[in-house]
């Protein structure tokens, strides 16, 4: 009777145990997938967004025949880059542009002449633009309303071609602030793959080395030394580089600035070897002792046996190690933020100054207004990195299921 009751208590606690663990991973799963709709969602709302900055318009004399401006065009037209109609293909008789805002007012139409309370500005900002055909008007929304008679140029929302096509990244312009996230995504793309260029020889050397030929006594040193790097503050790695690596760059390669995307790639290699190193050397050393002694009886020497045993039966947990450090690459912020420039500009080379997506988005997130097309677009770059980071553990997966087949 005893044995059966306890049977039965041990099959309720394992019971128990099964249902914890089963409503554990359905709940961290479903936490993961709401996390990314919220991304998505949030990000989203910015194609919903207008060209021109929320609340103001661009008008023109009502003759003039430009219908649409891109953003680009409009900030250039406002840095005064772009001067005549004829560089936008427009034909009018005041070919040079002029600008408008509500501070320049007072230079076209005496101060005395306007009310108080401004209700007669749209009729001042029309008779202004009525006498200068060639003039273009930065306003408020609301001054474009009742009693305003000119041309307001539809610009429409922000699109997908601007967005992901765009050449600049200058959320805070105005009148239209430039959401061209090529620069952003480049700068991500350069700094990462140096990284990895460099981490993944020196990471999978110093493992097959830890697991394969260093004495006891080394490995006790190396292994601590190893796993203490990888506790390190992101900001302290940011520090070494910008004292130790930024100058010694500047100084090598004679340029004005260290801040590259070189000193990035290093600083960003140096964090993720622990990773790398920690994972794939406890994948090499699960390879089967038989294994190793079959084909070293087989005549095979220690080098052979490690390149042709060792490492294709590894090969899954070298690749997890991969994964893993590259994700640390890509993702890491402090340390990028403050060894690379922060420059977002198109680099050519990884000695220019660049922006990364983690960078951008801690650098900016803070000062852009929660629902405005600045926040929003900084959820859009999250959404970028997401998926860069999915399609490279797609990848590595798909080589590593290649390599598991040969293997077999």
């Amino acid at each position: 009777m005893r044995k059966k009751m306890f049977r039965g208590k041990k099959y309720f606690i394992e019971a128990l145990w099964e249902g914890l663990l089963k409503i554990s991973g359905s709940v961290t799963s479903i936490i993961i997938i709401l996390i990314v709709l919220f991304l998505f969602s949030e990000g989203m709302g910015i194609f919903k967004k207008k060209v021109v900055e929320d609340g103001y318009v661009i008008a023109v004399n009502k003759n003039n025949p430009v219908k649409d401006l891109s953003p680009e065009q409009i900030k250039n037209i406002f840095d005064v880059k772009i001067v005549s109609w004829k560089e936008l293909g427009v034909n009018i008789n005041e070919d040079e542009i002029s600008l408008l805002r509500l501070d320049d007012i007072p230079n076209y139409f005496p101060e005395d002449q306007i009310a108080e309370d401004m209700s007669n500005l749209p009729q001042i900002i029309s008779q202004i633009l009525k006498e200068h055909p060639g003039m273009i008007a930065f306003i408020p929304e609301d001054f474009a309303k009742k009693g305003f008679s000119e041309k307001v140029l539809d610009l429409g929302n922000i699109n997908l071609k601007e967005f992901f096509g765009g050449k600049e990244w200058f959320p805070t312009a105005q009148p239209a602030p430039q959401f061209g996230v090529i620069p952003i995504v480049m700068g991500t793309l350069w700094v990462s793959l140096g990284a990895i260029l460099i981490a993944l020889p020196f990471g999978i050397a110093v493992s097959i080395y830890s697991a394969e030929l260093a004495s006891k006594k080394v490995h006790k040193i190396l292994k601590p030394v190893i796993e203490l790097l990888a506790g390190i503050p992101s900001v302290v790695y940011g520090f070494f580089g910008l004292i130790v690596i930024v100058p010694l760059i500047q100084k090598v390669f004679n340029l004005d600035v260290g801040e590259t995307g070189l000193a990035g790639s290093i600083v960003l290699a140096i964090m993720a070897l622990p990773t790398i190193i920690t994972i794939a050397e406890d994948a090499l050393r699960s390879t089967p002792r038989a294994m190793k002694e079959a084909s070293l009886a087989l005549g095979a020497n220690k080098w052979q046996t490690i390149l042709k045993v060792t490492i294709p039966y590894s090969i899954s947990g070298i690749t997890a190690g991969v994964v893993l450090g590259i994700g640390r690459a890509i993702g890491e912020t402090m340390a990028v933020l403050m060894v690379t420039g922060n420059a977002a500009v198109i680099p050519h080379t990884l000695l220019e100054p660049v922006r990364t997506i983690p960078a951008t988005i801690a650098a900016e997130l803070g000062e852009a207004p929660k629902g405005g097309a600045h926040y929003e677009a900084l959820f859009v770059l999250g959404c970028i990195l997401f998926i860069i980071t999915l399609i490279i553990n797609l990848v590595v997966e798909y080589i590593s299921s290649k390599n598991k087949n040969k293997v077999a």
